[in-house]
């Protein structure tokens, strides 16, 4: 069974779709990437009938106030096998860091030029902020590429409380 519900955040209205037991999307209603025909956006505001999707919701409303930095919803993530991995990797990147493209690339065991191809993986997450793809940044510091808008990702880092990396000092 697929279920979608929509729910409000800080950074606008967020879309939920879960299958059976497991979350399979959480995007910013209007984001880049906005899978075609997963979900309509402007599906009804009501509670979620799936327990997938309230145990989300009710995360990334901890989450957004500052009362959790994990996250333990099943997620079932469809994607090519390099988007898996990818997908996999950035879960690893801790709370309040921040990895930059190359840097995902070399713990894919990539070469430096495959940094482009991870951004593209990344930029197709299908669960924004349990799957922290904001947490990427390029090699310079700058923040790019984020699905959902510069200036989300900046309030996702800013939330999480700076990332020790010299390279977020510039923003």
């Amino acid at each position: 069974m697929i279920e979608c519900h929509v729910g409000p955040s800080p950074l606008g209205h967020i879309l939920y779709r879960a299958e059976n037991d497991a979350l399979t999307g959480l995007f910013f209603v209007g984001q880049k990437h906005f899978p075609a025909g997963m979900c309509e956006p402007g599906l009804p505001r009501t509670a979620p009938a799936s327990r997938v999707i309230a145990a989300a919701s009710e995360q990334v409303d901890e989450y957004f106030a500052g009362a959790r930095s994990e996250f333990s919803v099943a997620l079932r993530l469809n994607g090519t096998e390099f988007q898996r991995r990818v997908w996999h990797l950035l879960r690893q990147i801790p709370f309040g860091d921040a990895w930059t493209y190359g840097d995902l690339a070399r713990r894919l065991g990539l070469p430096p030029g495959a940094a482009r191809a991870v951004g593209g993986a990344n930029g197709r997450n299908l669960v924004a902020i349990i799957v922290p793809c904001h947490r990427v940044i390029d090699g310079d510091g700058e923040l790019t590429g984020y699905a959902g808008g510069v200036e989300r990702k900046r309030y996702l880092l800013t939330l999480e409380g700076g990332t020790g990396r010299e390279q977020l000092a510039l923003f």
